[in-house]
């Protein structure tokens, strides 16, 4: 496995994050076919991205071993959040499931949540391991139709990319509820304060507007992922049978 950094900030300064503990990853962590790579990833530009890359060079943070030391000394039920920037520990391709293990373990007691785009058809057993063992590992999902997708695996809770004007809860195609992220559309509310992406077997989907300078890509990621999925034969014919059985009063 490549060797990666890992840097904690202990009380966040982000505005839609909220005073909690927030960890860092180095670049390397990601995922070699995330799709958001290189535009698109809100990380990849700002103040985030100068840290970030502070944390890839070595510059800033430390090793999994120290991480997991610091974790451990969280209060009882406290909530952070996992990879600001980054993702899981691997190889590009699969989890290291050994690593993850570690950080479950550290988490015990605690509400840690995370997101990876690392693809659950490969690693499905350890993001599952990791949501029962108390650690919450949200997938990352492109498209409406790629949530359908993550949420049939059954591996864990799922969320996705919306268009950036997106503000009213709306359904997939096979009939999955997407709820927007309330951080994005309240000020009043942060990560802090909801905590609904730290709750591992719950039910609906949650959708962020695409943001950042790297939102435009975003969205075109979006939209061609549907694109893709809807000319598709099989999946036409799939999604035909589903909308029949669809409320459409409740996507409004």
């Amino acid at each position: 496995m490549p060797k990666h950094t890992y840097h904690l900030t202990r009380v966040s300064r982000n505005a839609k994050t909220g005073p909690i503990p927030v960890t860092t990853t180095s670049s390397s962590t990601c995922p070699a076919d995330c799709p958001l790579k290189g535009g698109g990833c809100y990380a990849e530009s700002g103040p985030l991205a100068l840290h970030w890359r502070a944390v890839g060079s070595g510059a800033r943070g430390g090793t999994l071993e120290e991480l997991c030391a610091s974790i451990r000394k969280f209060p009882r039920h406290q909530l952070w959040r996992w990879a600001q920037a980054g993702d899981l520990p691997g190889d590009g391709r699969r989890i290291d499931a050994k690593a993850v293990r570690k950080l479950v373990e550290a988490n015990a007691g605690r509400r840690g949540f995370g997101y990876t785009h690392y693809d659950p058809h490969i690693n499905g057993k350890v993001i599952h391991s990791m949501n029962d063992g108390g650690f919450t590992m949200n997938l990352s999902a492109n498209s409406l139709e790629h949530a359908d997708e993550l949420m049939a695996l059954g591996v864990g809770p799922v969320v996705t990319v919306l268009p950036a004007d997106a503000t009213k809860p709306l359904r997939t195609p096979a009939g999955n509820y997407v709820s927007v992220c309330p951080a994005a559309l309240h000020d009043h509310v942060d990560c802090a304060t909801c905590g609904v992406c730290a709750v591992p077997h719950r039910k609906a989907i949650i959708g962020f507007p695409a943001h950042g300078s790297g939102a435009k890509k975003a969205q075109t990621i979006f939209f061609q992922r549907r694109l893709n999925d809807v000319t598709d034969p099989v999946t036409q014919k799939a999604d035909g049978a589903r909308r029949k059985t669809m409320d459409l009063a409740e996507c409004a």
